[in-house]
């Protein structure tokens, strides 16, 4: 627009500058939404509502997937105890009854397979949570949020098994247990399902190797006999001549014991490899 008096285009300019410094400091601040350039003032409010919905419902889906979820690394090395069989528990509350399910699972794919084998479609809710070294995972299935999953997780770390998955299923029965009594339910069929479950110690298994010569084969198999490893295998593609590679797995525990029993019996200097 061209203005022909010079004053009036200089106190217009002025005006625009109070204003912009004028601006308050939350405006100021916001983050430009990426991607969007608005070309005419009739369109930026309708595309800012549509970023906005679209945030919401992002939001939502987040609060609407597993409750409680933690990772990190799994168990690895040392031993864990474990319950031997699947185990079953069940219990009435205030007219709803409750069905806790327990088994060993090795990682969350066979979780997932035995929540699959186990779940009840009919059911109110089938809740579950999981134990796998430092990996855990639970689900409240509709339940308050924390009122089943993280109960059934904590009664798992009371218990001392390792790698077990528990579910608990509920047929409602037209009674409410409310937030307290709901946390009670849940982590109490889990512990008590876990308490009459039978347990056993697995020992992790380590691989390792040795280059042994032809001819301390037999006293090396000797060895691995009395220390009861598994999964023996013998590679002579070594490019050594009169030398073979034998690999085995051993519990973890027994590694140095085993490798100064052949050491000292072999009577040579051996190349081990773990």
């Amino acid at each position: 627009m061209n203005l022909a008096n010079p004053k009036q285009a200089s106190r217009l300019k002025h005006v625009d500058t109070i204003k912009s410094n004028q601006m308050p400091a939350a405006a100021a601040s916001i983050t430009p939404i990426p991607n969007f350039h608005f070309h005419s003032h009739k369109v930026a409010p309708i595309r800012f509502r549509l970023w906005a919905s679209i945030l919401s419902i992002a939001a939502v889906s987040n609060r609407a997937t597993m409750v409680t979820t933690a990772t990190s690394s799994s168990c690895r090395g040392g031993a864990y105890t474990t319950i031997k069989e699947r185990v079953t528990f069940e219990k009435e509350i205030k007219k709803s009854k409750f069905i806790a399910l327990a088994a060993s699972v090795s990682d969350e794919q066979s979780a997932f397979s035995f929540l699959s084998q186990v779940r009840d479609p009919r059911a109110t809710h089938n809740c579950w949570a999981y134990k796998v070294g430092d990996q855990y995972r639970s689900n409240d299935d509709g339940e308050p949020s924390g009122t089943a999953g993280k109960p059934i997780h904590s009664a798992i770390e009371s218990s001392g098994v390792d790698r077990v998955m528990v579910v608990v299923i509920r047929y409602f029965g037209g009674i409410k247990l409310g937030t307290g009594g709901l946390v009670r339910a849940y982590g109490g069929v889990t512990s008590e399902c876990l308490r009459n479950a039978p347990t056993h110690l697995v020992k992790s298994k380590v691989r390792m190797g040795v280059e042994v010569p032809f001819d301390l084969i037999g006293i090396l198999y000797h060895q691995l006999q009395s220390f009861q490893v598994e999964d023996i295998k013998q590679d002579y593609e070594t490019g050594k001549d009169g030398i073979t590679m034998v690999t085995f797995q051993v519990d973890f525990d027994c590694v140095d014991k085993l490798e100064d029993a052949i050491k000292n019996n072999c009577s040579r200097e051996l190349v081990f490899y773990k």
